[in-house]
């Protein structure tokens, strides 16, 4: 390698020409450096310059990796409490070669760093690291029905994660492979959000020998940096109830202008999480199985919300809809709760496939493992269950056999139990339509109901008749509504019961304009009393037409507010009362419509 960089150094050729000779010069590596330093060799004095020298000789990806980490920072602290050399040193001492340890078993080692330092911050670690236990069961589920593929002579997949956070999905990926066909060759692609978690997951990967360029950094939802990509294999741990208000946007752009074109023409979710559009855009990367492709399977781990928010015809119910009528949904699995770092709630692995075995078209397993878990002997932040290896293999095993399992409830709640179901696809499918019925009033001018009206309707209602109670007795004709003499009290009386009132309803409360004006409407209503009567009509139509004529009788005006506090005064729903008819119609009855046919006339109620 630094013969060539020596042979290229003088060049004109672009920098991303030259490094790629010269990653041909490493026979196969996926990185290089062409620094004249070493570990061993950086020596005590000017090790931070050298260190900084030593890491800039290291290819475009390499130097990536340090920069997300912002490891200049970290050599600084070093620097600064004299301990830089010496954690050099240890490395420098350390044979870390790849004739000591293999690109598998240094990618073990890796994750099995990112495992503790992940769980060492409990609070954090759920959002960018998947428990291992659960990310070793979602890759099983996914990977169960290739066995035989996988072990061909030759085989080449592809494994995509959209949330790669440090890229354990993708790791445990290319581990099964590994263990079931050594020669096998695993292809990863990802995109993560999280400039420090990239970082990790590249490196990662760089270890593994994987083309680190196929690895994304930004937002997968409005900047798929992988368009025009398919995968065979995809996982994914989205966030649980994390809103898109950021990127609404281009989302809403997309759903729009692309429709089904796009990654998003089922539906959108509501606002506040956006885990179901992590799951179509896995489903749009889906290859087709027409031309004999394989197909693709997709393992994606959500909490309840996607399940069960929304009712018929929202978004999400559409996105669910949507795969279901297209046969896609193979198993949902229930997870026992405190499973992730971060959170208790209760979660769901969700398997989806193109390539259904015949037993399964049309089907949905249903595999409840929420009574499997394990206590661990220590938690780790919201972490306090774990499902150890005979659990997983229970729950892998029982979708493999694509069998109901009807374990009975324990009598022990220590027992563990797993129990299944398999549904048709089209049993989880509902409408919700709207009966629209007449309105059947009845009217009454009884005491108990025109009193009522010396109080104004919400929301002054309950602080009015309170005040009256109290304030109120002695009120003349002269005075009525004058509560300035015992105002502070008034007020004193509103902040204790009424506190939800604001200021500008509490003044309004206060004058007297209001309480004189309600004590009008009631003398109004009284005097319609006096003349109707206080019997029970349950023909608010005729009534309407005797409340009209009454009012031209006594010669009482009211405007559209007043009419309309008196009418809701005295009149109540009765299902046992004739239908409110709304207007009289010319044309014939058509009930579709709501032209309905209503003593001898066409009515519209």
């Amino acid at each position: 390698v630094k013969a060539e960089y020596k042979k290229l150094e003088s060049s004109n050729f672009p920098e991303e020409m030259k490094e790629k000779l010269l990653l041909r010069a490493t026979n196969g590596l996926s990185f290089f450096n062409t620094s004249d330093l070493d570990l061993a060799s950086l020596g005590s004095t000017n090790i931070r310059a050298n260190l900084n020298s030593y890491i800039q000789g290291f290819s475009k990806d390499g130097r990536e990796i340090f920069e997300h980490f912002k490891f200049d920072e970290f050599i600084g602290l070093l620097d600064d409490a004299n301990l830089l050399y010496k954690v050099v040193q240890k490395f420098a001492t350390t044979d870390l070669s790849p004739t000591a340890i293999s690109n598998h078993d240094m990618g073990l080692v890796f994750e099995e760093l990112i495992r503790r330092f992940a769980e060492s911050s409990n609070e954090t670690a759920g959002e960018h690291f998947t428990p291992r236990d659960i990310v070793r069961l979602t890759t099983g589920l996914i990977f169960s029905h290739d066995d035989e593929a996988l072990n061909q002579e030759g085989i080449v997949r592809t494994i995509y994660d959209p949330t790669a956070g440090t890229g354990g999905f993708l790791s445990s990926g290319m581990e099964y492979l590994y263990e079931h066909n050594p020669n096998a060759v695993m292809r990863a692609f990802g995109q993560e959000l999280n400039p420090e978690s990239y970082a990790i997951c590249k490196a990662d990967m760089l270890i593994k020998s994987q083309d680190v360029s196929r690895i994304k950094l930004g937002n997968t939802l409005s900047n798929d940096q992988l368009p025009y990509d398919k995968f065979d294999y995809m996982l994914s741990n989205p966030p649980f109830g994390v809103d898109w208000k950021k990127i609404e946007t281009e989302i809403q752009t997309e759903h729009t202008q692309k429709g089904f074109d796009g990654r998003f023409g089922a539906g959108l979710p509501r606002v506040s999480d956006g885990s179901l559009l992590f799951l179509l855009h896995l489903i749009s990367k889906m290859r087709d199985t027409d031309g004999g492709t394989q197909g693709s399977r997709i393992g994606i781990i959500l909490n309840g919300s996607p399940l069960f928010t929304g009712s018929a015809g929202s978004g999400e119910s559409e996105i669910r809809r949507y795969i279901l009528e297209a046969d896609l949904l193979e198993a949902i699995i229930a997870l026992p709760t405190d499973m992730f770092y971060n959170t208790g709630i209760a979660t769901y692995v969700w398997v989806l496939s193109n390539k259904k075995d015949p037993e399964r078209k049309g089907k949905v397993h249903l595999i409840n493992a929420a009574n499997l878990g394990s206590k661990m002997r220590k938690s780790l932040g919201s972490k306090r269950n774990y499902l150890t290896d005979d659990d997983a293999a229970s729950i892998t095993q029982n979708y493999g056999q694509f069998v109901e399992a009807n374990t009975p409830n324990p009598t022990d709640p220590a027992q563990k139990t797993l129990c299944s179901k398999i549904f048709n696809s089209y049993a989880f499918g509902y409408r919700r339509v709207t009966i629209e019925r007449p309105l059947r009033l009845s009217a009454q001018c009884s005491d108990e109901r025109i009193a009522s009206l010396r109080f104004a309707p919400k929301p002054f209602f309950a602080p009015m008749q309170a005040i009256y109670e109290q304030y109120g007795q002695s009120w003349t004709d002269q005075n009525y509504g004058d509560l300035s003499v015992n105002i502070d009290d008034v007020r004193a009386l509103i902040k204790a019961e009424f506190a939800e009132l604001k200021e500008k309803d509490i003044k309004t409360l206060l004058a007297p304009e209001l309480w004189q004006a309600q004590r009008n409407l009631l003398l109004k209503a009284q005097t319609l009393q006096a003349k109707i009567g206080t019997a029970q009509h349950d023909d608010f139509n005729v009534f309407d037409e005797l409340f009209k004529q009454t009012l031209k009788a006594c010669n009482i005006a009211l405007d559209t507010k007043e009419k309309k506090q008196l009418l809701d005064a005295i009149s109540f729903k009765n299902p046992e009362a004739e239908p409110v008819v709304n207007k009289v119609l010319k044309q014939s009855a058509n009930p579709l419509y709501g032209q309905c046919l209503y003593k001898a006339k066409v009515v519209e109620f």
